[in-house]
């Protein structure tokens, strides 16, 4: 997917971002993607790359010393990432996540703390909600948080960390009332600053990275608290809040989500309609056999559809306005479109397909993932639903 997105129209400082990454991931991801993928190594050069260029404070406001730019303006980025390396995007997600929220709920003080240094990327950013026994079921989190004087002491095992080692900051949602009813009242954010790279840091453990099918080169984690304390200024927004806070804060990765999806999908369908023009079989391509080309439409009408349908989510959502709907509908879609259009071009490959030879091979590691990340299709669909029987109330 290139510059231009057909339907919504994009300002010239959009195209230029969207170009300027589109350049960078052709030039310094595409050639390396693959051999770093497979040693499952932390891509340090190409995130360097990503802080020069400014990827890291794309969504700052300009008076923290970011871009200043929208919703819209990350995903179209994100798609570009996506096509070169998925694990690019996840690297930027959860920091994403932070800047949106801190934007949103966070004090002057705080801002003025953390933005500047979010914008360089000197100080990155993990978000931690799912615990080994939780994961859909938000509410069941038993990290738990006490006030004592001016600090909280935190103590619980967070589970599913993207950037868990390397972030010097975690948003972490914890319990501060394990009594409240419903259980989300007594749900509680904290920004949690620890020292990057340290497998312990004052009552911060970082156990070893959890290995995973695909998705390399960014490290999931766990991380264990036993008496941490966080000073109460660290407290985003109010005690209680914090279910909401990070609901809102899921929407928006749902919106970068499908956008990973829809470059995933976008290499993918590359991969497979190149791929076809070359390979010969029967005596002419197979890209001239109906099977094949039968296939290449399908995928090329989802492709279309997934992002369109994240465009929409996006602008809605770049607006200010409630889009829960939408973005629950578009992570679904394009997650699922995602995983169907890489498994057909896996098929267009055959055999070779299976090979680690082959690009498709890693982009068929990595498409699973995107199903689960901030929730299920399942759970998208039980979203959806309860905003569609809202729309929709019989009267």
């Amino acid at each position: 997917m290139g510059p231009d997105t057909g339907l919504i129209e994009l300002s010239d400082e959009q195209k230029a971002v969207v170009e300027t990454v589109r350049d960078f991931v052709e030039k310094e991801v595409i050639p390396v993607a693959d051999e770093l993928e497979h040693d499952d190594e932390y891509p340090e050069k190409i995130v360097e790359g990503m802080k020069e260029l400014g990827l890291f404070g794309l969504t700052v406001p300009e008076e923290y010393g970011g871009a200043g730019l929208d919703l819209m303006t990350y995903a179209l980025a994100g798609v570009e990432l996506s096509r070169g390396w998925m694990s690019l995007s996840g690297i930027l997600n959860t920091h994403f996540m932070a800047v949106y929220l801190l934007k949103q709920h966070g004090n002057d003080e705080q801002k003025q703390r953390w933005l500047p240094r979010m914008a360089t990327g000197e100080v990155r950013a993990a978000l931690s909600m799912s615990e080994p026994g939780a994961g859909s079921d938000v509410q069941s989190i038993q990290c738990r948080a006490v006030r004592d004087g001016d600090h909280y002491v935190v103590n619980g095992t967070k589970m599913w960390v993207t950037n868990g080692l390397r972030a010097g900051m975690v948003v972490l949602l914890c319990k501060t009332d394990p009594e409240a009813k419903p259980a989300y009242r007594g749900m509680t954010v904290l920004m949690v600053e620890k020292e990057p790279d340290a497998r312990k840091f004052e009552g911060i453990t970082v156990p070893p990275n959890i290995e995973k099918m695909g998705y390399h080169g960014v490290e999931t984690t766990e991380l264990v608290f036993e008496d941490h304390r966080v000073p109460a200024e660290n407290l985003l927004g109010e005690e209680g809040k914090g279910f909401h806070y990070i609901m809102d804060g899921i929407e928006v990765g749902r919106v970068n989500v499908s956008a990973r999806a829809v470059g995933l999908a976008t290499r993918a369908f590359e991969e497979a309609i190149r791929y076809a023009q070359e390979r010969e079989a029967f005596g002419k391509p197979i890209a001239q056999h109906q099977m094949i080309q039968e296939k290449l439409a399908e995928m090329g009408t989802k492709l279309e559809a997934a992002r369109l349908m994240l465009l929409q989510a996006a602008k809605k959502k770049s607006a200010g306005a409630r889009s829960d709907l939408e973005a629950g509908m578009a992570k679904l879609f394009c997650t699922e479109a995602c995983h169907e259009i890489v498994t057909e071009a896996l098929r267009v490959h055959g055999g070779y397909g299976y090979s680690k030879e082959y690009t498709i091979e890693r982009l068929y590691r990595d498409a699973p993932f995107l199903l689960i990340g901030e929730g299920t299709s399942e759970i998208q669909k039980i979203v959806i639903a309860r905003q569609l029987l809202e729309r929709y109330k019989a009267t």
